[in-house]
């Protein structure tokens, strides 16, 4: 299995008794429940009311028009408080289906549910279930469709930073 290089954190635990804990929060950081404004735009887009705009400038608006929403919970005291999670582990490396931490911390054929920080835009951290190959290895068996777009073009920009880093060294 080829994986490209990452320095990203993951923070994880084994499913367990806690499946239904994790699959709220997996729902609420997915934007499946609470996002109204997420909601709007796809009924938006779905029937075509957004053809005439400019995609990038209307992610912009929609992104500003929740870091509000987010500093107007802020103030109200209403911070969504995600779940305190057993490991932690930096990631050693990615690729489209799978993952790799730098400790042995795995038990193989083992169900987890973890949070990859993600520095993509919009910054955040990506909800992800997998199971665990090895004590190191793991294959994401369930991941946001969005959060996946976003991952993928990520893995994408990896791979290809490191051909150029290849190529570069070749080329001396």
């Amino acid at each position: 299995m080829r994986l490209v290089p990452a320095n990203l954190d993951i923070v994880f635990e084994e499913i367990g008794e806690r499946e239904s804990d994790f699959l709220r929060e997996f729902d609420k950081l997915s934007g499946n429940e609470d996002d109204p404004l997420g909601a709007w735009m796809k009924r938006a887009k779905a029937k075509g009311d957004t053809k005439e705009s400019d995609q990038v400038i209307l992610t912009l608006l929609v992104e500003l028009h929740r870091k509000f929403d987010e500093l107007n919970a802020y103030i109200k005291n209403e911070k969504f408080i995600k779940l305190e999670l057993a490991q932690s582990s930096a990631l050693d490396g990615i690729n489209f289906e799978n993952f790799r931490i730098k400790e042995a911390k795995f038990k193989e054929g083992v169900g987890y549910y973890g949070r990859i920080f993600m520095p993509i835009f919009p910054k955040r951290d990506v909800a992800i279930f997998f199971e665990a190959l090895d004590e190191k290895t793991a294959k994401i068996t369930r991941i946001n469709e969005s959060d996946e777009s976003d991952y993928n073009g990520y893995v994408t920009a990896r791979e290809r930073a490191m051909i150029r880093e290849l190529k570069e060294m070749n080329d001396e």
